[in-house]
């Protein structure tokens, strides 16, 4: 049930706080920029223009019109070649639509123009977890944290202790999400995944503590209840784990976490 469990954090990572590829423009000005159809603030100017078009992109991607991301990305190197966010957003397009060849180009050419970009080297790092080179990966997220104007490094830290977990490197793993916590301690995949990782060593009281932490922060999940269950139930906390059950069956009576409770199935 570990993978189940971290296959939800990668989903929770990955959509519900907006990817753990990140993207270079802000959300307000993507926004407002595509609900007023308008390129306010364009100018002459080329990596202006540029800019202004790699933002539209953004926007577009995270609502899911590849098309039109692609398009702006067009007008955007055709106005300024050497504009690093701009290969950095083609390559998270292209990421998504799984042309990983394409994908790699337009990191590597964004890494070539920017080298010590964040947002970059995270998300090369991440297409590199996602693509079987777990290893390779970390260097990148590594990359990342060096930059001291880097304004996201629990992402970074988060996406490095997933990608150590997928390579079974768990000691690393929980280093990276300890990092991630000191950064920003209600990092949600942070600990959720750390949660999981020391349950799955056997530090039952550790694992608690988090998984608490992280039902304190948000509504539970599927996954944390069902977590929160299976340490109560090694805790020989009988009270405990039938509170985790009837919250699992009142909330999640269809997911995958309440069928294997109902066939036994506790690891």
């Amino acid at each position: 049930m570990l993978k189940t469990i971290l296959y939800a954090a990668l989903t929770l990572a990955c959509v519900a706080l907006a990817g753990c590829a990140q993207n270079p423009a802000s959300s307000t000005t993507q926004a407002n920029t595509v609900e007023t159809g308008t390129l306010s603030g364009e100018s002459g100017d080329p990596r202006n223009r540029a800019r202004i078009h790699t933002e539209l992109a953004s926007a577009y991607f995270e609502r899911g019109n590849m098309g039109v991301a692609l398009e702006e990305l067009r007008i955007a190197i055709a106005a300024d070649s050497n504009y690093a966010p701009a290969y950095n957003v083609l390559g998270l397009v292209h990421m998504d639509l799984r042309e990983n060849g394409v994908a790699q180009q337009h990191f590597e050419r964004g890494l070539r123009l920017s080298p010590n970009d964040p947002d970059i080297n995270n998300n090369y790092g991440w297409f590199l977890c996602q693509t079987g080179r777990e290893a390779q990966s970390i260097s990148y997220f590594l990359a990342a944290l060096k930059n001291p104007l880097y304004n996201t490094p629990a992402r970074s830290y988060v996406n490095a202790g997933l990608c150590s977990v997928k390579s079974n490197n768990e000691r690393d793993a929980i280093e990276y999400f300890e990092r991630a916590l000191r950064s920003a301690p209600d990092n949600l995949q942070a600990l959720l995944n750390l949660a999981s990782v020391q349950y799955k060593r056997g530090q039952l009281e550790t694992a608690r503590g988090l998984i608490g932490r992280f039902n304190k922060v948000v509504e539970p999940t599927a996954e944390s209840l069902w977590l929160s269950l299976r340490i109560e139930r090694k805790l020989g906390d009988k009270s405990a784990e039938n509170a985790m059950a009837s919250q699992l069956r009142r909330r999640f009576p269809g997911s995958p976490e309440y069928d294997a409770m109902l066939k036994g199935r506790f690891e």
